[in-house]
Parts: structure tokens; C-alpha cells; sequence
């Protein structure tokens, strides 16, 4: 699923000639220096129109200027390879766009357009643009075809030089996009749409190939931003509204419109990374105590129900999909903020989480959660995406609505006690013989209702398992003085190596005081 290496992408992002107007209330806003196309008549019905249009013709690959060229503007390469932020489209307005150069890790060409009324004009592509000096690798590119692969949104420059602030937000490689989150920081990411990740054989990763803007109002408007998915398998038309909040708030709407039957066509699809947590760490691997940019899949099911499901590090590719009708929201979490927790400098304790929250009926279909094994933290090996039960092929489309949250945390507090950790151990009792086959858990929850637990009550941890039998299961108090910190310990017995999915909460009569604990041990991971 890993399309690049994506802590050097990271790294990339948190380092952080002849002018034409484009007239009308855009040209204020518009850089000097940029050169324009001719204007041409625009609208998100002509887009839309467009991409269905598109998906009955056969797929062309964007441009790409020479490969081997571009091969080796790697990591260092690039970032010598800056944009010269004097040329930002809307500088000198509320959220100036500056614009990428194409790399080892995002080598296709995307072109780019300033929108002014009902028309647009195309940002014809400049090497005077970025800082390519003459003994740079980029500049044996030649002017054709462009080099602009994405682009940024900056804060304004009120706040401070374009160079020095990060962007909050960002649209780099296939259809991948970011944003920052209330802690300051990117992490995971969003994506246009997802085909069938983790099934055997390379994925397909269609591309978001022209980009058009409209510029924010004020501070307090949103940057609209259309973008034109095309793939071998689909094309679509995209309208996303960026709102700079706390951390970004996107609301996006998607017609997408399939070239030809799909497996699993991935909508509103997020990616990230998860090598270990306290859960489960092989021994001496690495020298912190985790790493991951997300470390669990977060609920809100069609009925109310809350869940959280920690994320694993499998021995195999692994599909999980949570059948549902109208779901109210998912997504990938980062809950653990103790930097003593991660003990890096990339500041893991401060990665997003990103939640989808769902506008109009989705109908019925799964969240689906791809887990990937991997050895390192340089590959995106996490997919959560919804997947319709509608079957999709050529002649069908989808349209889809959706908000999409960056932020600390969920942004739809439940009032329960929430999944906080996931350890793993031998089962048994100590100072006894360990059994065979058998693994203690300890699922600690917080807050909610069980901090207000009268004293002397104890709840009751609900248990299910698809196979297997528990023992010794019981509740305590957390003994750190933090009020509403309880856990539930039981040993699981199982024989195989086959998965086993576990269910657990806390209830107090018929009170449920927690969120849904789902688990998915994997015995043979577990040796």
C-alpha cells in the first residue's frame, strides 16, 4: 500500500518571469511573476460532466517529464529543490498555495488552474519558479511537460514567511492529501479513493491530474479546491472546502465514476502507519517504546455504538471489515500523547487523528481495516475506508459526501469510558507453570461514567470471543490515583494459529460504562 517513503515525505513537509493578470476579483490576490493560460469556461456541473465523460474513454497516464531525471531528485534533491514563495498563487491574500516539484516519491505531472468567476486559467509551469541552481540534478528538466506534481496552503503572511511556517495544508502524490492537526503536526493521511489495498498483486493508485482554486474570502472563509481523479479503473470529480480551524476541517464531495467493475472500491479512504505500541513489541527491534502515527480504528456505528479497535502489526495482510447501515462517523486515532511514550524528535505524540463524518445516507457496506505487516516505520501499512454493497462497474457512479476532521481527537465526544491501552502477556498465575496456549490481556478503559462509580462498585467486564474460553477474568481500579482508570484482565485459551476477534466492555448492572473493546489476536504472531 506504501507508495513512497513516507518519513522522508514527512521530513519533506515539515521543512517547511512574465506576469499576467487574471482580472476580476481573483487578481488582487494573485501572484506577480506567474504566468497564465488563456481563461476557459469552468464549473463544478462542467467537471462533474467532464470525469464521466472521461471513464468511457480509455486512460492516459499523466505526463511525466524525463523518469530518469526524476528518479534522482530524492530526499536531499528535494529539499534543495524549494519554491520561491514569491511566486505564491493568492499571496498577498487570506491563505496563499505555493506549488511542488516533481520527485523520486511523486513523479507524475498535475496541472494547476486559478478560477476567477466562471472561468479559469491554467498556471503555466516555470523551472525559474523553484530554486534549481545550475549544478542541480532538475535542471536538465526541460519546460515540458511540467514539473508541478502538488501543492501547499499557507497560513497568511501575517503569521510569518511562507518558508518558515508549515503548511496546514497539503496535496502530494496520487491522491493523496494532509492536513495538520490541532497539535501542530501532519501524520497520517487522506486519499481520493482506494482500490482494492491488500489484495494480491501491485495496487492501483489514481492520480488527482488538474487541480483548479478559489481563493478564501477572509481568514474565516474556506480555500475551494476541485481536483480530477483518473485511473486505469476510474475517474471523478472532487470539491473540497478547506477550513483552517483549530487543526482543518475539510467537507468534500466526490462523483466517481468506475472504467470498470471493482472489487472493493475504497471510499473516503485514510492512511497511516503502525509498527508497535504497548500492545505487542518484539524484543530489542528498535530502541523507543513505540511507534506509530495512529494506534486504533474509532466507531460510530449506524445504531450508537462506540467501538475502538486497536491496530496490529499482523504476521499476513489482514482484512477486517465491520458491516454497517448509515454509519455517523471513523476513523484512525492517535489517543496515546505521552511524548515519554515515543521518546522522538518527529513528535508522535502529536499526529492527528483524522474522522470521517459521513453527510446524507451512506446505506449499507463495511468500514473496512487493511493492516499490512511491515518492519519499519517508512511505509504507510494502515487503510480504513468505507466499501457501498452496491456493486460498482463501467456505466455506474457514486456520489459521496463526507466532513473530514484533523484534529487531537475524535470530534464527537461519547460521554463513555474510553480504550486507553491494549497489553498482552503469558497467561497464567505467578509464581505457577505457565500454560500452554494461553494469553493474558489487560484492556484498561478511562473515564465516562466510571469515574463516578460508587465506592465499593465493581464492574462487570463483558466478554466474547469467536473462539477460544476465558479464565480468570476480573476488574480493578488502575492504582494511579487517577479517578475513573479501571482495567479488565482475562486470559484467553486458544488452539491454532488462526485469528481469534474479541469483544469486551464495562457495564455496572445494566449500565454500559464503556466503549466496545474488538481485538484481533493473531496466536501465531504471538509465540
Amino acid at each position: 500500500m506504501a507508495a513512497f517513503d513516507r518519513r522522508s515525505f514527512l521530513q519533506i513537509l515539515l521543512a517547511a518571469g512574465t506576469a499576467r493578470a487574471i482580472g476580476g476579483s481573483g487578481s488582487a490576490a494573485a501572484a506577480t511573476g506567474l504566468k497564465f493560460g488563456p481563461a476557459e469556461p469552468f464549473s463544478y456541473d462542467w467537471l462533474k460532466t467532464h470525469a464521466r465523460e472521461l471513464a468511457t474513454r480509455p486512460y492516459e497516464t499523466p505526463p511525466r517529464p524525463e523518469p530518469a531525471i526524476v528518479a534522482k531528485i530524492d530526499y536531499d534533491a528535494h529539499g534543495k529543490l524549494r519554491y520561491r514563495k514569491e511566486f505564491s498563487l493568492y499571496r498577498e491574500g487570506a491563505y496563499p498555495i505555493s506549488f511542488q516539484h516533481v520527485g523520486t516519491f511523486f513523479p507524475k505531472t498535475v496541472r494547476m488552474h486559478a478560477i476567477d468567476g466562471g472561468t479559469a486559467r491554467e498556471v503555466l509551469y516555470d523551472p525559474t519558479y523553484f530554486t534549481v541552481g545550475e549544478g542541480h540534478v532538475a535542471a536538465a528538466l526541460g519546460q515540458e511537460p511540467s514539473a508541478f506534481a502538488g501543492f501547499w496552503v499557507h497560513d497568511p503572511l501575517s503569521k510569518g514567511d511562507l518558508d518558515k511556517v508549515e503548511p496546514w495544508a497539503t496535496f502530494l502524490g496520487a491522491s493523496y492529501f494532509r492536513g495538520v492537526g490541532e497539535l501542530g503536526q501532519v501524520g497520517l493521511s487522506a486519499r481520493g479513493i482506494a482500490l482494492a489495498p491488500g489484495a494480491p498483486g501491485p495496487e492501483e493508485f489514481p492520480d488527482f491530474v488538474s487541480y483548479w482554486f478559489e481563493p478564501a474570502a477572509d481568514a474565516d472563509a474556506p480555500v475551494t479546491v476541485y481536483a480530477l481523479l483518473s485511473g486505469p479503473s476510474v475517474a471523478g470529480a472532487y470539491r473540497f472546502l478547506l477550513h483552517r480551524t483549530a487543526g482543518v476541517v475539510m467537507d468534500i464531495e466526490a462523483s466517481v465514476h468506475p472504467r470498470r467493475t471493482i472489487e472493493r472500491l475504497g471510499l473516503a479512504p485514510l492512511t497511516s502507519m503502525y509498527w508497535f505500541s504497548e500492545t505487542a513489541k518484539s524484543t530489542m527491534v528498535d530502541w523507543r517504546p513505540e511507534v506509530h502515527d495512529s494506534d486504533g480504528l474509532a466507531m460510530w456505528t449506524g445504531s450508537g455504538e462506540r467501538i475502538w479497535r486497536p491496530l496490529n502489526n499482523p504476521p499476513q495482510v489482514t482484512i477486517s471489515s465491520f458491516v454497517d447501515a448509515g454509519p455517523r462517523g471513523f476513523g484512525l486515532s492517535q489517543r496515546d500523547r505521552n511524548f515519554d511514550h515515543y521518546l522522538d524528535g518527529v513528535k508522535y505524540e502529536k499526529r492527528p487523528t483524522a474522522w470521517i463524518e459521513p453527510r446524507g445516507d451512506w446505506g449499507r457496506g463495511v468500514v473496512q481495516l487493511i493492516e499490512i505487516p511491515t518492519d519499519d516505520e517508512i511505509h504507510d501499512n494502515i487503510c480504513a475506508m468505507w466499501v457501498p454493497d452496491a456493486p460498482h462497474g463501467a456505466g455506474q457512479h457514486v456520489e459521496l459526501a463526507y466532513r473530514l476532521h484533523w484534529l487531537a481527537d475524535e470530534p464527537y465526544p461519547s460521554g463513555l469510558g474510553r480504550c486507553v491501552a491494549t497489553r498482552l502477556g503469558n497467561g497464567g498465575q505467578p509464581g505457577q507453570p505457565r500454560p500452554q496456549n494461553v494469553r493474558k490481556f489487560m484492556v484498561e478503559f478511562l473515564g465516562g461514567p466510571l469515574a463516578d462509580l460508587p465506592f465499593g462498585t465493581l464492574p462487570e467486564a463483558v466478554l466474547t470471543a469467536s473462539r477460544g474460553a476465558f479464565s480468570y477474568v476480573f476488574t480493578e481500579a488502575v492504582p494511579n490515583d487517577v479517578p475513573g482508570h479501571w482495567r479488565a484482565q482475562f486470559d484467553l485459551t486458544t488452539d491454532g494459529s488462526q485469528p481469534v476477534d474479541m469483544r469486551c466492555y464495562l457495564r455496572s448492572g445494566d449500565t454500559v460504562l464503556t466503549e466496545t473493546w474488538l481485538y484481533q489476536y493473531h496466536p501465531a504472531s504471538a509465540k
